[in-house]
């Protein structure tokens, strides 16, 4: 690691936007002056941040990108609003603000990974013209599963955690979501737990799972609308992947004009950890390919 990226740290890279009156982002900026723009969201995951998900994917990335890796609505320290339209249109509209707020224009890329995937394809298709390619790893809502069952294995952790936040509940949801259980750390498990189990954000995540089943919940049904997206998408799956499974990627990769399908063996839910130094050169290399 070299020093500049030593010296990204939770603290010097953290900043906050005030991007409506009522809402209050937190975000990780690096890279600034470097390549074009990459937004990077996270999972929704008990204790998810940006922070949580890409820490050690930002210094790297910053080497060849502008680098906003986002708190999305109800997650880190990001407000926790309670009242919102469908979680993904919500996320991509306070993703646009924020990109107004900073007064950055034209395209910028995006990486998601499992919520934060679906945010990215809802951006694209609100604001087709602000998105440029797509990195998704595991997307929510653009994934269909064909022979796994629904709600899979993680969901239903998911939802376990969230009407009985206990340690033993997110260990669980934790071991899911990778399929090398070195990276579950005692440590982990209590900084997860730690910005879970607050009111604000049990009552956040539970507004957000609400509103995938409350009115407006088939704008979160983005397999629907995959046609739409005219730019290059690149879909990252884990073979192993318990939360969003492998042959979910199959309708995405069917419909979408312009798609690319890489699976890694090995791998669960968390592409970016797992797989960490390919995953880095084979998005980089994708976003930063010259052709359109």
């Amino acid at each position: 690691m070299t020093t500049t990226e030593e010296a990204l740290t939770f603290e010097s890279t953290s900043k906050f936007a005030q991007v409506r009156p009522d809402l209050r982002l937190h975000y990780h900026e690096a890279g600034v002056g470097n390549g074009p723009t990459i937004v990077l969201l996270h999972g929704g995951g008990p204790g998810a941040s940006s922070w949580s998900n890409f820490a050690r994917n930002i210094p790297v990335l910053a080497g060849k990108f502008h680098v906003l890796a986002v708190d999305q609505p109800g997650y880190g320290l990001s407000d926790k609003p309670t009242e919102h339209p469908q979680y993904f249109v919500h996320s991509a509209s306070a993703l646009n603000d924020l990109l107004g707020t900073l007064d950055i224009s034209g395209r910028v890329h995006l990486l998601g990974n499992s919520l934060g995937g679906g945010a990215a394809v809802r951006f694209a298709l609100d604001y087709p013209d602000r998105a440029g390619r797509l990195v998704l790893m595991g997307p929510g809502g653009l994934s269909v599963n064909l022979f796994a069952p629904d709600p899979t294995e993680g969901v239903k952790n998911l939802g376990k955690f969230s009407y009985e936040p206990t340690r033993e509940n997110l260990e669980a949801f934790l071991r899911i979501m990778v399929f090398d259980q070195k990276l579950i750390t005692p440590e982990l498990i209590e900084e997860r737990f730690a910005a879970a189990s607050t009111p604000e954000s049990l009552a956040a995540a539970k507004a957000m799972g609400k509103s995938f089943s409350s009115a407006g919940f088939e704008q979160g049904m983005l397999w629907r609308d995959a046609y739409k997206l005219r730019q290059r998408v690149l879909l990252i799956w884990g073979r192993e992947d318990r939360v969003n499974p492998l042959d979910g990627a199959l309708v995405a990769l069917k419909l979408i004009p312009r798609a690319q399908l890489h699976v890694f063996g090995g791998c669960g839910h968390w592409a970016q950890l797992e797989k960490f130094d390919e995953f880095n050169r084979l998005a980089a290399d994708f976003l930063l390919d010259g052709g359109k």
